[in-house]
């Protein structure tokens, strides 16, 4: 009996040596995504937060191709922007950025990587965890819409030498409301936006990643792409910074107006002439 024991312990220690082994073996066809990635350093042209087009000033200056309806939608919130309110952008509102903003990457992004799923996390207003399926299944006939939406990807050796070189993604099913970016860009009122990235480490730079991304939406008279740049920071061991959102929160959001929390507890204006909020469900002095 205690040779039957012996030989069963044996037996299972050397199957999990060939599952380490082969776990190992499998890592090292991916590539080194580990760590802390940033957006990358590149001024933002005319200043402002970071604009979907990493490349141009924020606002009209983005130049998205939009449909005059659209285009309207958007003067419209850039005009309620001027006067102190929040227009497209639900970030102010503790709302999730949702895709593809997220990728703009306002915190810092860690990448994990699973032969069956590449986790993307973001912990920026909430804790936004990416899932890219890499696991060869199709589209589901009913996905549930969220503001990340649902991703498939493949990976890709495109030099052939046994090593995957590039991560291809599309996103569909993305929830309603989002924008671009804080300019307030605008997605059509369908809800059918897809998302699509290409996703690569630079060559001769190894901590460098870039994002093709293109959106496809009906708010706009043709694909849009650009490229973001993503720089890996903070060493072996980074420091993750908790973004809670509600914390020390001023916006106020009641009905469709949104006011700002006074440093004595009272609400205040944040738009030029904006009237108080209705009081008739409270006592009037």
């Amino acid at each position: 009996m205690l040779g039957k024991s012996l030989l069963g312990a044996i037996a299972v220690t050397a199957a999990l040596w060939m599952a380490a082994d082969a776990a190992a073996a499998d890592d090292s066809k991916y590539p080194n995504l580990k760590g802390q990635w940033v957006r990358a350093r590149i001024p933002v042209p005319g200043g402002g937060q970071a604009p979907f087009d990493p490349t141009k000033p924020v606002g009209r200056g983005q130049q998205a191709p939009l449909t005059p309806e659209y285009q309207k939608i958007f003067e419209a919130n850039l005009a309620e922007q001027a006067t102190g309110g929040q227009g497209n952008w639900q970030g102010g509102r503790c709302l999730p950025v949702g895709m593809p903003g997220v990728m703009n990457l306002y915190r810092a992004m860690e990448i994990v990587v699973t032969p069956e799923t590449t986790y993307f996390l973001i912990d920026h207003i909430r804790g936004s965890s990416r899932r890219i399926y890499t696991d060869g299944r199709d589209w589901p006939k009913l996905i549930e819409p969220g503001f990340d939406g649902y991703s498939i990807g493949k990976w890709i050796d495109e030099d052939g030498d046994g090593k995957y070189d590039v991560l291809e993604i599309e996103t569909r099913a993305l929830r309603l409301p989002r924008a671009y970016d804080p300019s307030g860009l605008p997605f059509h009122a369908d809800g059918k936006t897809v998302v699509k990235e290409r996703m690569y480490l630079d060559k001769t730079k190894p901590d460098t990643l870039y994002n093709e991304m293109t959106v496809i939406d009906n708010a706009l008279t043709r694909p849009w792409s650009v490229k973001k740049t993503y720089s890996r920071e903070g060493g072996a061991q980074p420091t993750w910074i908790e973004d809670v959102c509600a914390e020390g929160q001023a916006l106020i959001t009641v009905g469709k107006e949104e006011y700002f929390l006074s440093g004595d507890g009272y609400l205040m204006p944040s738009k030029k002439d904006q009237g108080p909020p209705n009081l008739k469900y409270f006592r009037q002095p």
